[in-house]
């Protein structure tokens, strides 16, 4: 009876410990690895593989978790190192690097402290790029300085499967002499930048009044052009009409014969006289005592021709 009652018995352990043994097997080979991590597996102490985000299986009591790798984005903590220029001033810098984790097995099996590698490269780095650089440059050209720290240290951090996603120069230190210095060097600038437009001033002055009176004599030299060329007009014109009287007169000597010389004599020593007559400064006219005998031959003269017409 008792040989039976431990049979029994065993037979309800057996399946109690396989299923226990199940259950352990499953804890040992099942990882649940959240999604800002990267597990690192290893057998027998050797590395073996990298577990990403999700359920994923090991071999168990077997493989092991070695290492659980955080692939968020990192800063590297504030530090300040002291640099020389290119025109030899001593300053401060400020500067921090943001990076994070591309390939987990590299950066735990290849380096044993991440931060303090990336502080001693980027270090080195900082002080490279700033001294390429004058102080003037160095405080206008952060975001260039930045980029050029980024990429030199991106090189020297790839071995560690680390990627460095930006650096910053938070703060440039400058001493109080040097900031005196560079007062008096911002004023004299001013004060260059004030002569030099003050200069430019007068110049532009002096043009504009050269301008104005060549202008002025290009249109007086336009004027006297247009009173010659209508002088010239006139002239023209005068000479025409005198023409023109010449050729009626020559018609009408071709016509009349010496009747119409006479008469055309006879008229103009008319108009003479009515001219001097009717002038305001002629007090007294004397007139020549063939006058009369003008007049009347002017007169048969006409009746000569009206008779003839």
């Amino acid at each position: 009876m008792g040989d039976y009652i431990a049979m029994v018995g065993l037979a309800n352990i057996v399946p109690i410990l396989f299923s226990f043994l199940a259950v352990v097997i499953i804890y040992k080979g099942a990882k649940l690895v959240p999604q800002s991590d990267v597990y690192v597996i290893e057998r027998f102490g050797k590395y073996t593989k990298t577990l990403n985000a999700g359920l994923n299986f090991i071999v168990p009591f077997l493989d092991r978790v070695a290492h659980r790798v955080s692939v968020l984005e990192r800063q590297l903590a504030e530090f300040s190192i002291s640099v020389i220029t290119r025109d030899n001033v001593e300053v401060g810098l400020e500067a921090t690097v943001f990076f994070r984790v591309l390939d987990a097995s590299r950066s735990v099996y290849r380096i044993r402290d991440i931060n303090g590698a990336l502080h001693t490269a980027a270090t080195s780095i900082v002080r490279s790029a700033a001294g390429k650089l004058e102080l003037d440059e160095l405080q206008s050209s952060r975001e260039k300085m930045s980029a050029e720290i980024a990429k030199n240290l991106q090189e020297a951090a790839e071995i560690w499967g680390i990627e460095i996603t930006r650096t910053e120069i938070t703060d440039v230190i400058i001493d109080e002499k040097t900031k005196d210095s560079q007062r008096q060097q911002l004023n004299a600038e001013r004060e260059k930048r004030a002569s030099i437009a003050r200069a430019e001033g007068e110049k532009r002055s002096v043009e504009l009044n050269a301008e104005a009176k060549f202008f002025e004599a290009e249109r007086l030299a336009d004027a006297v052009r247009v009173t010659a060329d209508a002088d010239a007009y006139a002239v023209k014109i005068k000479a025409e009409a005198d023409a023109e009287q010449t050729r009626l007169v020559a018609a009408a000597i071709n016509e009349n014969g010496q009747g119409a010389v006479n008469f055309e004599i006879m008229k103009r020593q008319v108009d003479a006289m009515a001219a001097v007559a009717s002038s305001s400064s002629s007090k007294t006219v004397i007139m020549p005592s063939d006058i009369t005998k003008s007049i009347g031959s002017l007169q048969v003269l006409m009746e000569s021709f009206g008779t003839k017409g």
